[in-house]
């Protein structure tokens, strides 16, 4: 199998490369990967490290949007992961135009070079953001579309995108949609690893109004499990959850996240709230579980233990990322 990945420096792509190299994936052993990577702010060479030097790993610099390289590259393999995305709600809201043209555009112009060259499996990797907040229950894969941000919404545009391709082409594209996702490798802009690098730094936490949100967790490890038996597995033309193993709020994780890190309630400062912040999400994820057989192995809190332990232990990788 050759492999592209794209995204495949960031915090996912990065894990998933990682794993398939350890040959530590089902169906996907002796694969040999490509990883396209921008390397903008988000996407780090480093998180190839324990890779970097496999015989079975190619390395191409680049934008999902150029689409001579696209086509350059794509013909070389025969299936596709899509993790490239711009990613952080709090950015979208700022400035949209670069969610827009990567998330959507540049999917685009990946799933048209994808139909040029046959390629026989296609993974979307998205969000469970898509679909808004809702306020009990879970969405199921057939829920509708209700995007809030405009991070939300330009994954909402790529999803669909990709979805008509197999609709109108018969391309073989499936769509994951996942839970808030965590561990090792993480940008400190994002919730756990920004408030634990702030804590080991000695700074305060900064918790978006109450601190109510709900969110569902589920560590880089499990996420990737689930992507691979998709890609091996998974019907095209489906979506498929990958739900977490833990619902939290904000205040309650926050509250574990202190005391992983040895600090008190006083390093907590209560900011103003995200414009817009949808206050709950959750997904049913029965259809992984029923069809592929999947389940999470990672426990939450040994998953949250370790990625505290790997921060500490790391900050060689993340102290030139830190953001004020």
């Amino acid at each position: 199998m050759n492999l592209l990945v794209t995204g495949g420096a960031g915090f996912i792509g990065s894990g998933f490369v990682r794993a398939v190299l350890a040959d530590a994936l089902p169906g996907l052993e002796g694969a040999r990967v490509t990883v396209l990577d921008k390397l903008t702010y988000a996407g780090n060479f480093a998180n190839l490290g324990p890779v970097a030097e496999s015989k079975r790993l190619d390395f191409v610099p680049g934008d999902v949007c150029d689409a001579a390289l696209i086509e350059s590259v794509l013909r070389k393999h025969d299936h596709v992961v899509h993790f490239a995305a711009e990613s952080h709600v709090d950015r979208s809201i700022l400035a949209a135009t670069e969610f827009a043209t990567t998330n959507v555009v540049g999917t685009q112009i990946l799933l048209d070079a994808a139909l040029r060259h046959g390629i026989e499996r296609f993974v979307h990797v998205s969000t469970d953001e898509v679909y808004g907040s809702i306020p009990s229950g879970s969405w199921t894969e057939t829920s509708p579309l209700s995007p809030n941000s405009p991070y939300a919404a330009t994954k909402a545009g790529g999803d669909l995108l990709a979805l008509a391709f197999h609709r109108t082409h018969g391309l073989p594209v499936t769509v994951t949609r996942s839970a808030n996702t965590y561990g090792p490798y993480q940008h400190p802009e994002k919730l756990i690893p920004r408030f634990v690098t702030n804590l080991l730094e000695g700074r305060k936490v900064p918790l978006y109004g109450d601190g109510s949100q709900v969110r569902d967790w589920i560590h880089v490890d499990d996420h990737c499990r689930a992507t691979a038996l998709v890609l091996t597995r998974g019907r095209p033309g489906e979506v498929y959850h990958v739900g977490g193993t833990e619902e939290l709020t904000n205040k309650d994780l926050t509250g574990l996240l202190l005391r992983e890190c040895g600090t008190g309630a006083d390093r907590v400062e209560h900011v103003e709230d995200r414009k817009c912040h949808d206050h709950r999400y959750a997904l049913d994820d029965s259809r992984i579980r029923d069809e592929l057989g999947y389940r999470p192995q990672v426990d939450f809190r040994t998953g949250l233990a370790e990625t505290v332990r790997w921060y500490r232990d790391h900050q060689d990788w993340w102290r030139p990322l830190v953001i004020d």
